[in-house]
């Protein structure tokens, strides 16, 4: 007998603790990023699955110890800004140091009325239906000779700004969905509510310029040896969780979010 994915497990607690309306506590005023991922580290306690937090800074922000796996924690607002997500430091992937990644979405409400309250929905995805490659490695460069007197260091410190499942799915809005790539199957006791295809583009971005005089940021772009080719993946529900089909929006309207700072 093959060995489940920790992921359905995992999936299956936070399904559980959001039907029995467990709520989002919210420690301090300060707390405003890791209220939501306090709450999924309780949904993964009660697995039972030996995992380990990593610290503030590190990528991702729990791995499991007994199946290569991990999750990144996203939490947004409702209303808010959910079409994208800032990744700081590191690109979304779905393959990091050998583990399978998954991104956990929850949205929560922008305005509640008390320090606790409610995930008003959730996804859970394998990272590689965000970005397919795993091959980039983030590295920070620097060079000195800007300013009057060529003392001043120029930091390259990326950020990246991802799109979120709502940004580019239809049907995952107020309910709780797991999206895994094709080639993993989830047992009878999920049920597939859609099937949905990502195709790569026709170029990719190798590089960037940026003028400080003109201050403006230009990319190098080379044409993509994988243009269109498909990655396939499977939108599953709990057996009990309402059965809306998902599946790609056709105008994909994700927001541009390149000036959020």
């Amino acid at each position: 007998m093959v060995d489940e994915p920790s992921v359905l497990l995992v999936f299956e607690r936070c399904v559980s603790a959001r039907r029995a309306n467990t709520l989002i506590s919210l420690v301090s005023a300060k707390d405003k990023e890791f209220h939501f991922q306090n709450w999924f580290s309780d949904r993964l306690g009660e697995t039972g699955l030996n995992h380990e937090p990593g610290g503030r800074n590190s990528y991702p922000d729990f791995r499991m110890v007994n199946s290569p796996e991990g999750f990144e924690i996203k939490g947004l607002k409702y209303p808010g800004r959910e079409a994208s997500f800032d990744c700081n430091s590191q690109v979304p992937t779905g393959l990091h140091n050998g583990r399978t990644v998954y991104y956990v979405f929850g949205r929560y409400p922008e305005r509640p009325d008390g320090p606790d309250y409610p995930v008003l929905d959730l996804v859970v995805v394998d990272g590689s239906f965000l970005n397919a490659r795993h091959e980039y490695v983030h590295k920070n460069k620097s060079v000195r000779g800007f300013g009057s007197y060529g003392d001043i260091l120029i930091r390259d410190r990326k950020m990246y700004v991802a799109p979120t499942p709502f940004g580019v799915l239809e049907g995952v809005a107020h309910a709780a969905t797991l999206i895994l790539r094709a080639d993993v199957a989830a047992p009878e006791r999920f049920v597939c509510v859609g099937n949905i295809t990502r195709r790569e583009s026709p170029t990719i971005i190798t590089g960037y310029e940026f003028d400080l005089v003109k201050n403006d940021l230009t990319a190098r772009t080379v044409p993509n040896s994988d243009a269109g080719r498909e990655h396939r993946f499977r939108a599953w529900r709990t057996t009990d969780d309402p059965s809306t089909p998902v599946c790609l929006r056709a105008d994909s309207p994700v927001v541009d979010d390149e000036d959020t700072e």
